[in-house]
Parts: structure tokens; sequence; C-alpha cells
């Protein structure tokens, strides 16, 4: 079982910066890849960026290619988000989630795990 815990949600101004984190405990962070979605109310959940267990590969959604990066620190069981030149439509709840498995997908459902959610909401 793992558990993760997103933070790092606020409000903030359109072209502002956030960094969003996500805690997991419970098992060999190192081998799971991790990834981030988002779900704006009303609208199905949306692939953002995902990682590879290692780090050594990353996806990104064309949404955010360029303003988004997604990285990892394993040795604190911990992933982040760091998002820049923020847009009102990046306005969403963010979610990580982890797999059973190294390798990146954009896909959720190949995701075994997820947290509850951080709000991020960008004002015009």
């Amino acid at each position: 079982q793992v558990q993760l815990v997103e933070s790092g949600g606020a409000l903030v101004q359109a072209g502002g910066s956030l960094r969003l984190s996500c805690a997991a405990s419970g098992r060999t962070f190192s081998s799971s890849a991790m990834g981030w979605f988002r779900q704006a109310p009303g609208k199905e959940r949306e692939f953002v960026a995902a990682i590879s267990g290692s780090g050594a590969m990353t996806k990104y959604a064309d949404s955010v290619k360029g303003r988004f990066t997604i990285s990892r620190d394993n040795a604190k069981n911990t992933g982040y988000l760091e998002m820049n030149s923020l847009k009102p439509e990046d306005t969403a709840v963010y979610l990580c989630a982890a797999r059973g498995h190294w390798a990146v997908s954009d896909y959720p459902g190949r995701y075994d795990y997820w947290g509850q959610g951080t709000q991020v909401t960008v004002s015009s």
C-alpha cells in the first residue's frame, strides 16, 4: 500500500508560479513511476506530467510543456511539480499518483495509488 499526500496548492495570479509536492510512504518509492493529473469542475481527469522511478524519463501534456517541470527526490520519497507562467485554464484540483511499475504513463488507469489532491486557482 502507498499513501500519497499533496501540498502546495494556492490561489495565484496569472503569470505566477507554484511548486506542488507529493509525499509518499508505504513502499519503495524509487521503483514507482509518479504522475500528476488535474481535474477541473465538470471536466474529466487530465494528464499533466509523469516521471519514471529513477527520474530519468519524463512526459508532459502539450498544454503544460515548457511551463511545468516534474521532478522527484527518492531519498525524501517526494515528488514535485514546478509550475510557471500559470494561466487561468490551469485552475483545477491537482492529484499525484503512483504506479507499481517504473515506466511513465499518461493513462490514469495505469496508476494504482492516488492522493486526495490540492487546489490550484489561477486568477486573471
